[in-house]
């Protein structure tokens, strides 16, 4: 059972103990990412992630990694475009020492000028590494396709020339206005009670903040293609087709229908593009959700002398799809590949940590699994063809990255 807490500063709990593991895993999301970001600092949510671990007025790095180390504990964490998480990974018996580390390094890390320094050098070669990478680098073309000059088509890791330019009073100043409480929730799973809502309530429930949280305007969908040339073995394509946002009742629908579309090795995709034609060996599609929008990807990468009829391949694919829907067989066995994935995937504190803070996050609400069975359950023939009109009805964006046609 999840149970919610809200401290008196406004920051959200939510807790679910599970007594058949060992393990605890906390969670401190917070409702800021790239999209929360300027043409100025692109980058900087990201970039404060890395400093969080950098050292505090207390702890150096070194000595935040070796307590986790000590115990045979995880910490890591993650930006997104529209929230960022750090979390730890504990046995239970270790779990408030896991909480005044992150608590640490949630208030008063330094941001000392030398280490941001050195940083900015590891994020400089994240950005190589993501740049020799074209079949991820695609995606974020997409994004810009889609959404232009909107904070959702931004990069997640910024640029160099962004990071270049941040300054200890930046990240101090971008904690200010979007590290409020209104904007963080702590999500707790594994073997823990409600008694470990005090340890909570003591770090997290007493900080204030003048500020308010924003609110970026929702992006128009464009179907903008944007090419890259570059010298790859491979040609890799992108498109994009207008989703849903988080929370819609028509998502299952949607999720049911992208599963026999591109969404496993039985899909069609998968089977026209890779199985009948042998144009790719990648090749899959997948739905993102934002807050007030959505985006349908479909990918795959072929020789750049067959990406016209590898467009086309996939064209025909969806097309079909539009024509004549899903079949009963179809629409069966997807929804069966939905429901054990939703319950295999939530067998560790550290998914069911991650599933209730987005949840809270995003939508403040949390459904029983099996009400969302049963919403799985509820996806018809006509639901999903309602879906399949609304994403495919209107032209889709497109990202390209090969080679100089000779």
């Amino acid at each position: 059972m999840i149970q919610r807490h809200t401290c008196k500063n406004g920051v959200r709990v939510v807790l679910e103990n599970i007594p058949t593991v060992r393990s605890v895993t906390i969670g401190i999301w917070v409702l800021t990412g790239s999209r929360n970001e300027t043409d100025k600092n692109n980058g900087i949510s990201h970039f404060l992630e890395h400093m969080f671990f950098k050292g505090t007025k207390t702890r150096s790095a070194q000595e935040i990694a070796e307590a986790f180390d000590a115990i045979g504990g995880q910490i890591n964490a993650f930006t997104s475009k529209e929230y960022t998480c750090y979390y730890a990974k504990v046995l239970d018996t270790h779990k408030e020492y896991a909480l005044e580390i992150l608590a640490d390094m949630f208030f008063d890390s330094a941001f000392d000028e030398e280490e941001m320094e050195r940083e900015k050098k590891v994020v400089y070669e994240e950005i190589k590494m993501y740049e020799d990478t074209p079949d991820d680098i695609v995606h974020d073309l997409l994004a810009r396709a889609s959404y232009g000059d909107h904070p959702l088509g931004y990069p997640i890791l910024g640029t160099e020339e962004h990071l270049k330019s941040f300054t200890p009073d930046d990240l101090r100043n971008y904690i200010k206005e979007s590290y409020i409480p209104d904007n963080v929730v702590l999500s707790i799973a594994g073997n823990v009670d409600e008694a470990f809502l005090k340890e909570i309530d003591s770090r997290f429930g007493t900080y204030q903040s003048k500020q308010t949280a924003q609110s970026i305007g929702k992006p128009d969908f464009l179907a903008n293609t944007v090419e890259r040339n570059k010298e790859t073995e491979q040609a890799h394509l992108c498109l994009g087709y207008n989703g849903l946002p988080v929370g819609d009742k028509n998502t299952y629908s949607l999720v049911v229908m992208n599963n026999v579309l591109g969404g496993s090795m039985s899909s069609r995709l998968f089977q026209d593009v890779r199985e009948k034609r042998g144009l790719a060996y990648s090749v899959f599609s997948y739905h993102s959700s934002f807050l007030d929008n959505g985006l349908l990807t479909i990918y795959a990468g072929t020789g750049k002398e067959q990406l016209p009829l590898l467009m086309d391949t996939i064209n025909q694919t969806v097309d079909n799809l539009v024509k004549k829907g899903l079949s009963d067989k179809e629409l069966h066995n997807s929804k069966e590949q939905l429901k054990g994935s939703l319950l295999l995937g939530l067998e560790s504190s550290n998914s069911r940590m991650s599933r209730n803070g987005k949840n809270e996050l995003l939508l403040k609400k949390h459904r029983t699994l099996d009400e969302l069975i049963s919403e799985i359950d509820a996806v018809t023939h006509e639901s999903i063809q309602r879906v399949i009109e609304s994403t495919f009805g209107q032209p889709a964006s497109t990202a390209i990255i090969a080679p100089k046609k000779s």
